[in-house]
């Protein structure tokens, strides 16, 4: 590399300078201004930031400062000063954020938000303002860029052959000094010091990087994204050279496999993620108990073929995590939104057929970048988990063919249900119960589902159906499984539910079954039973969407500043109406209701209240709901990829309906084009229609009125001549996302048909 061919002079104005102070920088600074020569202090700067020995031992706090050399620091640091006002102006309101959620934390009884301080030798503040002085001359940044790349080919050795890390802790040092620069993000560095530097780092042990990590945590905001942004712009400009390669190979030789060489870039933005984490509000605790999986008597498929299935293996921990003690979960608002560290350009490029033969691996030889989920949109990871649910379905199509030969027996390789309309709710509960007490991987086979008396083969459609019909009739308020809040639109759990705990599996399994079958639901829940699927407990800060009329009520007390004892008069015991409207009463401890609330208790009050109305008042039913959801997700790769957001998307698909992209990915069949003067009606009266009426042709042409993850354009939509001009409706096939469309002869008959068609569509059948 060119850049090796700077070669530092032996012959040095300063011989005896082996380490550097920030007052030993400023005193040889001094005398360079004076000269107006700056090569004195370029050739120290590229002798001691080429050196592993010369930056361990660089700017330690352990150094004492000479009594002579406070003066001119204070006179070095007033520039800092305006700097450091402007970074207290732009902290402002994310700490008066903070300090207002303060009381809040302490209702959900959380008792680790913040973490100590980490120690380390090096005086980062000192640092920091020694690359503020020096960057600014441009000589003093090509002194910096060369010695890190003559620096790292030799910490690379020292860390891979004499685990220098296990004997000296301070080696950390040089990593934490040189992720000070600012100038990180420069092409310079991107090209020649970057590649390198993060190459050396990865050799670094777990518990380095987790120091590491926890160090960052505590950084304001600024810097941490400041480091964030080097990292993003790194893997970037990797993926604009794979892209490149890909139209001008000529030019590049980087392909598929080169695109992988980023895994050492992305291991560092995962530390980078993860003091985000760290840094932002922490709930460790409110963990929701896990269920053991119900294991049949009998012997399984899997064992009479002498297989075993994944899950055994235990679900996908990733070590730095581990290493931390914290999860992605645990974090209920990071420093930096989650959504920032996801990588466009990265998702637009990657190959997930091949990534996710990598992740199935799990071999130390194979990175996938499903490894690192947080770099990953939700759409790209859907994809992944659709591979995931594929392959599983076809290994259960197979271990069934090959049991039948064994056995001599006729299996089902496909979980087939035959319902009734008007029964479709009994119907469904006796077959799915029967299969998943006799054997719940048969949930895992692919969905077909038939209607009983009606033509027809389910290729997606049926199943559609099927699943929004059992939904409309579960969810019906006459029931009374869930409570419907007007204001919200939401449902949740009825306490006073007099159904089975059957009705509520049957709906875990249902929500199981959508997302392994690649369907979109119609339901509305709030966000906190996501969390709780994914394993963390409510808590008083999720009755904001779930009970916002409660949340503001016990906001109120919690901000409330006279005497609350007198004025509110409340105790810790709670009512509520039951299913017939008569009240009931709840201790929420022990003799509660001569319990008085006051401004000492009343943080405690407004916890277990939080948790009664979210977790003990509705155990019963969640955790139906929750084993029926485990039954056909529990060998899935879910909860190591999606965050809770991200599981309802999956499941319900993203409510913003972006009709223009759905009309750029639309394909044509049967004569028709783009340029049809019966097409461009059809989208003119499309796009004239309002919200319920785009909801309704959405519902009636792919048998869901949600967008897929990823938006409209995500979806396939074929638009097929159906003959000429007719009185005949539109007709569709929900299973293909096929419009079968006549040639109307005038764009006024078109739309009256289109709606007549779109308003009275029900069942299956139609054609």
């Amino acid at each position: 590399m060119a850049a090796h061919a700077f070669i530092f002079p032996v012959i040095s104005l300063c011989p005896e300078v082996h380490y550097l102070t920030e007052e030993k920088v400023y005193e040889i600074l001094s005398i360079c201004e004076g000269k107006k020569d700056y090569s004195p202090l370029i050739r120290v700067i590229g002798r001691i930031f080429s050196s592993a020995d010369g930056l361990v031992q660089s700017f330690r706090k352990d150094k004492e400062q000479h009594p002579n050399t406070k003066e001119q620091h204070k006179t070095h640091q007033a520039k800092d000063e305006d700097k450091d006002e402007d970074d207290k102006e732009r902290t402002t309101a994310m700490e008066q954020e903070s300090e207002a959620s303060a009381s809040m934390e302490g209702a959900t009884g959380s008792t680790e938000n913040r973490l100590g301080p980490v120690e380390v030798s090096v005086d980062i503040e000192a640092v920091r303002r020694v690359y503020d002085r020096l960057l600014s001359n441009e000589k003093m940044e090509s002194a910096f860029l060369n010695a890190l790349v003559y620096l790292t080919p030799n910490v690379e050795l020292d860390l891979t052959y004499l685990d220098v890390y296990d004997t000296n802790p301070d080696y950390l040092n040089i990593f934490i000094i040189v992720m000070e620069n600012s100038s990180l993000h420069s092409p310079e560095y991107l090209e020649m010091a970057m590649p390198l530097f993060c190459k050396c780092m990865s050799k670094l042990p777990l518990p380095a990087l987790a120091k590491l990590t926890r160090l960052w945590s505590q950084y304001s905001v600024e810097h941490i994204r400041r480091m964030m942004e080097t990292f993003q712009q790194l893997i970037t400009y990797t993926v604009t050279l794979h892209s490149l390669s890909v139209f001008f190979p000529f030019m590049l030789t980087v392909d598929q496999t080169e695109l992988y060489r980023v895994h050492s870039y992305i291991l560092f933005l995962k530390l980078v993620f993860y003091a985000n984490v760290l840094g932002g509000d922490l709930d460790t605790g409110h963990n929701e108990e896990e269920e053991p999986a119900s294991e049949s008597s009998e012997l399984t498929l899997q064992e009479l073929l002498g297989e075993e299935r994944s899950s055994k293996k235990g679900p996908r921990v990733d070590p730095l995590e581990k290493e931390l003690g914290v999860r992605t979960l645990d974090c209920r608002r990071p420093l930096i939104p989650f959504e920032e560290f996801v990588n466009e350009p990265l998702n637009d490029v990657l190959e997930m057929d091949k990534d996710f033969t990598f992740f199935k691996v799990d071999s130390e030889s194979k990175f996938s970048f499903q490894s690192c989920p947080f770099i990953l949109n939700a759409c790209t990871k859907s994809l992944g988990l659709y591979y995931d649910n594929r392959i599983s379905m076809y290994s259960e199509r197979r271990i069934t063919a090959l049991y039948s030969l064994v056995q001599g027996q006729q299996l089902n390789p496909y979980l087939r249900l035959k319902v009734r309309r008007d029964h479709i709710i009994d119907d469904a509960l006796v077959r799915l119960e029967m299969i998943a007490m006799e054997n719940p991987a048969d949930l895992r086979k692919q969905l077909f589902v038939e209607f009983e008396g009606e033509q027809g083969v389910d290729e997606g459609g049926v199943s559609k159906e099927f699943f929004q019909l059992v939904l409309e009739e579960m969810f019906n308020p006459d029931i009374g499984m869930f409570t419907y809040d007007e204001s919200t639109k939401l449902f949740w759990y009825n306490p006073s539910s007099l159904e089975n705990e059957a009705q509520f599996t049957l709906i875990g399994i249902v929500l199981g079954l959508a997302i392994y079958n690649n369907c979109i639901l119609d339901v509305h829940f709030p966000m906190v039973v996501y969390r709780k699927l994914m394993g963390k407990k409510g808590t008083y800060l999720d009755l904001t969407d779930s009970h916002p009329v409660l949340y503001q009520s016990l906001r109120e007390l919690l901000d409330y500043e006279g005497d609350v004892e007198e004025d509110m008069m409340i105790t810790f015991q709670i009512s509520q109406t039951d299913l017939f409207g008569d009240p009931i009463t709840y201790d929420l401890k022990e003799n509660g209701d001569k319990i008085p609330v006051n401004a000492d208790n009343r943080k405690e009050f407004v916890s277990l209240y939080g948790d009664y109305i979210l977790n003990k008042s509705v155990e019963r039913q969640f955790k139906a709901f929750r084993r029926g959801f485990q039954m056909v997700t529990n060998e899935s790769p879910l909860k190591c990829l999606f965050r809770p957001e991200e599981v309802e998307l999956l499941i319900c698909g993203s409510r913003n309906l972006d009709f223009q992209a759905l009309e750029e990915t639309t394909e044509y069949d049967g004569g028709y084009s783009k340029d049809c003067r019966i097409i461009k009606d059809f989208w003119e009266t499309v796009h004239s229609f309002g919200e319920e009426d785009k909801r309704l042709f959405l519902q009636f042409t792919t048998g869901t009125d949600r967008a897929p993850v990823g938006g409209l354009g995500k979806l396939k939509m074929i638009i097929a001549k159906n003959g000429p001009d007719t009185d005949r409706l539109p007709t569709s096939h929900t299973c293909f996302n096929a419009l079968l469309l006549p040639e109307y002869d005038s764009k006024e008959k078109l739309k009256e048909r289109l709606l007549k068609a779109i308003t009275y569509a029900k069942g299956f059948g139609m054609l």
